[in-house]
């Protein structure tokens, strides 16, 4: 295994009497860098976040994280993560600010400035002196970020960190990521608001019924689905001999008057050879790009 590795599971697994929730998932998240971990409702992502974190024990498998092996190295390992897992536990007849120092005297204490900093960083400064029962659960979660934050931690394993945030609030969670990577920090976190984890996230694994079902880049993953939108003078006499060919029944005219059509193999050239072959001269040819969402559903639903 690599002990350079922020997280590395191997032959990882979990099951919870017959059901099984998490299976042979082999994964590798580099420090420094921020990972999506994604996936539909019960797909096995909190199961997953809480094993790396010492909460849920493995069925098979192993798991490192920050170079140490969990369970075995949790003691010494765990006090480098800050972790935001489902619900933030926080004192709900305390403020905002009393929270955050109460934790961190169980932390053994922080800096001084260290949470009005905090406070400012997460947008609750205006409601540090509330108690936490009057908060939303947007400002509950900006709280529980604030809570995971608290030491400096190496590596931040977040759970839907933006649960019950506004778009500017979200958009805020976002610069407050990049700002957690350029300082070095590994982001880990999972996440349904598909736009944010483009905008944000270096690589991404998406978990489908406990298996991995893909991992890598967002534009790799977006690429092209061997799909192109072609420019033709002659657009509708084109349309009806690409859909007399195996490869172009489901040929269609877009919005813009180009065809969108598959290929015979798969890659551009060979489409535009095959168009100039029955006498279509292309005036542009260009690769149809998934979004982020499309893709996702392809992979889970195909």
């Amino acid at each position: 295994m690599n002990s350079n590795a922020a997280i590395e599971l191997r032959g990882l697994g979990k099951r919870f009497g017959r059901r099984t929730a998490v299976e042979d998932l082999d994964l590798t998240v580099e420090r420094g860098e921020v990972f999506g971990f994604l996936g539909p409702n019960g797909a096995g992502k909190t199961t997953t976040m809480r094993m790396v974190l010492g909460l849920v024990r493995p069925s098979a498998g192993r798991l490192r994280v920050l170079g140490g092996a969990i369970p075995e190295d949790s003691a010494e390992v765990l006090p480098r993560v800050g972790p935001l897992v489902e619900t933030p536990a926080l004192y709900l007849h305390l403020s905002g600010r009393d929270n955050l120092r109460v934790l961190a005297a169980e932390l053994g204490g922080v800096p001084p400035g260290r949470i009005p900093e905090l406070l400012e960083l997460v947008g609750l400064a205006e409601r540090a002196g509330d108690r936490v029962s009057r908060y939303s659960l947007g400002m509950r979660q900006r709280l529980g970020l604030a809570v995971a934050l608290l030491h400096q931690p190496a590596l931040l394993v977040l759970d839907e960190p933006a649960n019950g945030l506004d778009p500017a609030g979200i958009r805020e969670i976002r610069a407050l990521l990049r700002q957690q990577r350029d300082r070095g920090t590994t982001v880990f976190l999972s996440s349904h608001v598909l736009g944010e984890v483009e905008r944000v996230c270096d690589r991404i694994a998406i978990l489908h019924r406990g298996r991995l079902a893909y991992t890598g880049t967002v534009e790799s993953l977006r690429g092209s689905a061997g799909r192109f939108r072609v420019g033709l003078d002659d657009a509708d006499r084109a349309l009806r001999w690409l859909r007399a060919q195996p490869w172009g029944s489901d040929a269609r005219l877009g919005e813009a008057g180009e065809v969108e059509v598959g290929s015979p193999t798969g890659r551009g050239r060979d489409l535009n050879l095959a168009l100039a072959g029955a006498g279509f001269v292309a005036d542009s040819l260009t690769a149809v790009q998934r979004d982020l969402e499309a893709a996702f559903l392809e992979l889970t639903e195909g």
